[in-house]
């Protein structure tokens, strides 16, 4: 009886548990493969459109929050300003000189682009490049909210409530009427 009761249980446990987001704490091996970026819909010749690349990084919560920490790592707030543009364009708007889809900033980031942009082809392997990706979309609003990374603490007005230090209100004493 008590099997049969722990049973039932660990089955209700099981199937009660909600589903999280697959993490991959291994590094696949570095690749760098580069995608055939078109500039426009004009092309010659007849067929269809091509079909857009998906990032697979756009999806995944932890892979943005990764593309957040390689952002300030490989120095891109230098140019860019943490998104609000300065040497480089801004992220953070709805202007988009060489295209908003995933794999126009990839090609923007493996290939460069003239006056200020440098190739870093063959310098980030694929998934970082993946990465980066969802963050530079994730800056302008393309990507949902839960899996946008959030603000950085020392960027905010004020200090978290979290790592606000305890402190006792000092008693003061009421004033003689």
């Amino acid at each position: 009886m008590f099997k049969r009761i722990f049973f039932c249980a660990l089955l209700c446990l099981f199937v009660g548990s909600c589903k999280r987001e697959q993490r991959q704490f291994t590094t696949p091996p570095a690749t760098f493969k580069s995608y055939d970026v078109t500039m426009s819909d004009i092309r010659p010749g007849v067929g269809g459109l091509p079909q857009p690349v998906q990032n697979p990084s756009d999806q995944r919560a932890y892979d943005t929050s990764e593309g957040k920490r390689l952002f300030s790592q490989y120095n891109c707030s230098g140019c860019h300003f943490n998104g609000g543009g300065g040497i480089g364009p801004p992220l953070m708007d709805e202007k988009w000189i060489y295209g908003d889809r995933p794999e126009n900033i990839y090609s923007t980031i493996v290939e460069g682009r003239p006056n200020g942009m440098p190739s870093f082809r063959q310098k980030i392997p694929d998934a970082q490049v993946q990465q980066l990706v969802a963050y530079v979309r994730s800056m302008s609003g393309q990507l949902p909210k839960d899996v946008a990374p959030t603000r950085n603490d020392t960027m905010n007005a004020r200090r978290s409530e979290q790592r606000t230090e305890r402190k006792s209100p000092q008693q003061t004493t009421a004033p003689p009427q």
